[in-house]
């Protein structure tokens, strides 16, 4: 008798484990609601590289939450899916939300090109850590990737979010669009829900943030914006050479603006969490340099040196801007 209510016990939990749904994710007007409740976006962009490498590793996740969860961050944004599904369920427990990305071509891992990205959504669209889905990363900026075309482009962003509609009702479609979309790339994607654009003006995103209402009633939020904490040069009152109050100050004032506009602007996904010596010179060591297209906009030198993005050093030092963060995200409810 009590091994047959064991066994009973056994196959009701079951039940119950592959009965949960996610959080579903829903849109009215401008804004995004989890089950019902308005949420605002407090990210931040999170592509882990350790020292001597070029490879993404979870390895420091749990110290990573540990830091995002006191500094009010309630999202993370991803450059390319993550196949671990123990690290989504940390983050899950962790309380935290993922904006999972899918590029177009990945060789055909979970790439809009082959198609295989679908697979990642059917597998993983009941996972609790997803907040939505989003497709490309300012795409745009590249119509040679699309045979000089960037129409090309629109189409197949718009066919992958009508097949992740069909698949997923439960949470919408993003895309990560280099500054402002025009209405004719609008026009060719009715199916895109949430319009993220990377914006790098310098440390006053409001232009962009008004230009958007005056182009969309759609929901839209800043899914790129920050600053660097290395001057090229010494310039508008900041000394040349590795400089966190240059960066503090610049992501002070752009946070200020996004949080100004709670009725256009559901939030952003502040670039990045940790420096990554993998992008200019030797993955061994801290180097400025660094390519970023159209990036003339970054404060305060206008140069984007991109191992020096991190609210945090490789180390997982805390820099002056880390303090800002957190500031301003347990402000906002």
């Amino acid at each position: 008798m009590k091994s047959n209510f064991i066994i009973l016990f056994s196959v009701l939990s079951l039940f119950c484990i592959n009965s949960l749904k996610a959080d579903v994710v829903t849109i009215s007007g401008r804004q995004i609601f989890v089950n019902k409740s308005l949420y605002t976006i407090k990210g931040i962009c999170y592509h882990p590289v350790p020292k001597g490498s070029n490879v993404v590793s979870f390895s420091n996740l749990t110290e990573d939450l540990k830091l995002m969860s006191e500094a009010g961050i309630n999202t993370i944004r991803v450059y390319s899916p993550i196949t671990e599904k123990p690290v989504l369920d940390e983050i899950e427990r962790a309380g935290l939300k993922v904006i999972i990305n899918f590029g177009y071509n990945q060789g055909g891992t979970f790439d809009i090109l082959s198609g295989s990205f679908i697979d990642y959504v059917k597998n993983y669209r009941n996972h609790g850590a997803i907040l939505f889905w989003e497709l490309g990363n300012e795409y745009n900026f590249h119509p040679e990737w699309f045979e000089g075309n960037i129409n090309n482009w629109y189409h197949s962003l718009d066919d992958a979010a009508q097949l992740i509609h069909k698949m997923d009702p439960s949470h919408p479609v993003a895309t990560a669009h280099g500054e402002l979309p025009d209405l004719k790339a609008l026009s060719l994607c009715p199916n895109i829900d949430i319009w993220g654009m990377n914006i790098y003006r310098w440390d006053n995103p409001e232009g962009a943030i008004n230009g958007w209402s005056a182009l969309s009633s759609k929901p839209m939020y800043l899914s790129e914006a920050g600053a660097d904490s290395y001057m090229t040069a010494k310039m508008n009152g900041y000394e040349q050479g590795e400089n966190e109050k240059a960066q503090a100050d610049a992501i002070k004032n752009i946070l200020g603006d996004i949080f100004r506009f709670p009725e256009i602007c559901s939030g952003v996904a502040l670039y990045e969490f940790a420096d990554e010596w993998w992008k200019s010179g030797n993955n061994n060591a801290h180097d400025p340099g660094g390519w970023a297209p159209n990036s003339s906009g970054v404060p305060y030198d206008g140069a984007a040196n991109e191992e020096y993005w991190g609210i945090v050093n490789i180390d997982r030092n805390k820099k002056m801007s880390y303090d800002v963060v957190r500031q301003k995200f347990n402000e906002i409810r």
